[in-house]
């Protein structure tokens, strides 16, 4: 390999031929400060915020975009380094709505952070803020007067997402971000996955409060409020209060939201165990009776926008089950109702989830059972986080609490829904039972986890070889349909997550402050969910007592007609 030598702000370095002046500096140990930046998905150095100098070069050069040179000698922070950054930074607050104390990202903004480490105090130029209405056709909302033309959005929704609903459009300082003919991005293909909202380094692009609806629900005394909380809260949402990424505080978790007030608090963890019922013996049946196969599942809403959208052909493969969500909002609105003595119209179910998605997927009209909606509020990670400050609720220092064990009673397998590979695991547990009539020992299936954007395995199971694969993000989703489409790929099962790294990495999640770790805080929240798989006393889903009781009592077979009433839907293509 050929190396390099130069010198940054007086210490040498050696790195490999072609690595940029902003990689070697990290390397160091020191850090230039970045906006439009982002490894691997936008590198255009147009920002020009982390312009250095390097002697006998003329002018000032963006470190991201640089190779070095052998003998070059670069300043990361000389005068000239300071004035050209901070009239830089100047030059995009003027274009920038500065109202930041009613902005969500108020102290997350990687802008505000920039302007304070710079020194910002004035805005000498006058500029353009007024670039078009806010646009809150959907769940995620668009704030063109906070964007700063960073194009992060734009490379993640096509370059990852395979989605391209929002692009730049006009030229010079009439250049903008928006949708196809300026529309709101509700009547745009976009998925509502929210990647965009993670990534902006501002608050242009946040999702839909719905935290005044769920506090009107909870005073209203003639509702009975029920929460759900998704498995990939309980391992994020504790950063939100000063806790490593991947802590699991369920029990803290579950302590606020009966401070909140809400009547019942459950997990999803607990439908997410039902919907493997429902959804591996929809695999068993397809198997055995010559089904449309590869069967492909439907948890993931974005991802089956993004099917209805641009797979039609593939809409016969995906699995009627309804999303661990939906199955619990339809099992809490009739069966519940038969065991609290309460009215099912009275009943309000409150979902807490990683995925902006998942408002847009309550909203579906197929969403219903006999009138009644299968969820009536979804709030977010960060959403749920905000309503404990609002309550004064100081999370860290509170004792441990138990979900409603009703609805709340999950098994290791429904706790691993939460991450990439985790919804082809707890079916695999289940399936391998069924198909051999016994309770096998080897349950974890390490072929389907990991980070990587496409994962195949072949498992063995009752001596059938049985195909599968894991894709997470849409972008990975598609390389993997269209291999199927074009014959060079054959499979029985098919998870796909619409989000990289699987609900763990939802758009709803906490904002990961330093991107350059976003790996490493994926990778923290998966393990806290394995973790948790671990410890649970029952690790498959077919084996939670309560599911048993549910079935026993009420829902007869899976795969029966009250179960497929209840449980199952279907998708349309657009």
């Amino acid at each position: 390999m050929d190396m390099v030598n130069l010198k940054i702000d007086g210490f040498d370095i050696t790195v490999p031929k072609n690595t940029t002046i902003l990689e070697a500096a990290k390397k160091l140990n020191i850090d230039i400060p970045t906006l439009c930046f982002m490894k691997g998905i936008n590198e255009p150095g147009s920002c020009r915020v982390c312009v250095v100098e390097v002697e006998g070069w003329r002018g000032l050069h963006p470190a991201c975009a640089t190779k070095v040179f052998e003998g070059i000698v670069v300043k990361t922070a000389s005068s000239a380094v300071r004035e050209a950054r901070k009239n830089i930074l100047e030059l995009i607050m003027a274009n920038h709505n500065r109202e930041c104390l009613s902005c969500p990202r108020n102290l997350k903004c990687e802008l505000q952070t920039l302007c304070n480490d710079n020194g910002i105090d004035t805005i000498p130029y006058e500029g353009k803020v007024d670039k078009g209405c806010l646009d809150t056709s959907g769940p995620i909302v668009r704030d063109p007067n906070k964007c700063v033309l960073c194009g992060r959005c734009v490379s993640v929704c096509s370059k990852i997402q395979d989605v391209s609903a929002i692009d730049f459009a006009f030229r010079g300082a009439n250049m903008t971000v928006t949708t196809a003919y300026e529309e709101g991005l509700a009547s745009q293909e976009c998925i509502n996955c929210g990647q965009c909202i993670k990534i902006c380094p501002v608050g242009a692009l946040q999702e839909r409060d719905d935290t005044e609806k769920v506090w009107k629900a909870l005073e209203n005394p003639d509702l009975h409020v029920v929460v759900q909380t998704a498995p990939a809260v309980r391992v994020a949402l504790g950063e939100e209060f000063g806790f490593a990424p991947g802590t699991n505080v369920e029990g803290k978790m579950v302590a606020a939201l009966r401070r909140l007030g809400f009547d019942k608090v459950f997990d999803t963890n607990f439908s997410a165990d039902l919907t493997i019922i429902e959804e591996g013996n929809e695999l068993i049946n397809r198997i055995q009776n010559g089904g449309k196969l590869p069967l492909i599942t439907s948890c993931s809403p974005g991802w089956i926008k993004y099917c209805e959208h641009n797979y039609h052909d593939f809409i016969e493969n995906l699995s009627s089950c309804k999303s661990p969500q939906q199955m619990f909002g339809a099992i809490a609105k009739s069966y519940y109702p038969t065991k609290a003595d309460v009215d099912p119209r009275k009943v309000f179910v409150v979902s807490v989830m990683p995925c902006t998605a998942k408002k847009y997927e309550a909203d579906r009209e197929e969403m219903s059972v006999d009138g009644l909606k299968d969820i009536d509020a979804v709030i977010t990670t960060r959403e749920l986080a905000k309503m404990i400050r609002q309550a004064g609720i100081k999370f860290e220092e509170l004792e441990d609490s138990k979900q409603d064990s009703i609805l709340g009673t999950y098994s290791g397998a429904g706790t691993i829904f939460g991450n990439t590979g985790g919804v082809m695991e707890a079916a695999l547990r289940t399936v391998a039972d069924k198909l051999t009539g016994k309770s096998l020992d080897c349950i974890e299936y390490t072929a389907v986890r990991g980070l990587d954007g496409i994962k195949e395995a072949t498992v063995n199971v009752a001596g059938m070889e049985i195909k599968v694969a894991v894709a997470n993000g849409t972008g990975n989703a598609s390389k993997l349909l269209d291999k199927i489409r074009a014959g060079e790929a054959n499979y029985h099962f098919i998870e796909v997550m619409g989000c990289e790294g699987g609900c763990i990495n939802g758009g709803g999640q906490p904002i990961i402050k330093d991107k350059s770790t976003t790996d490493d805080v994926k990778a923290a929240r998966i393990k806290g969910l394995y973790n948790i798989d671990v410890s649970c006393e029952k690790r498959k889903s077919h084996e939670n007592p309560k599911i048993q009781k549910l079935y026993a009592e009420y829902l007869g077979e899976a795969g029966g007609h009250k179960a497929h009433k209840l449980l199952h839907t279907h998708y349309t293509a657009r």
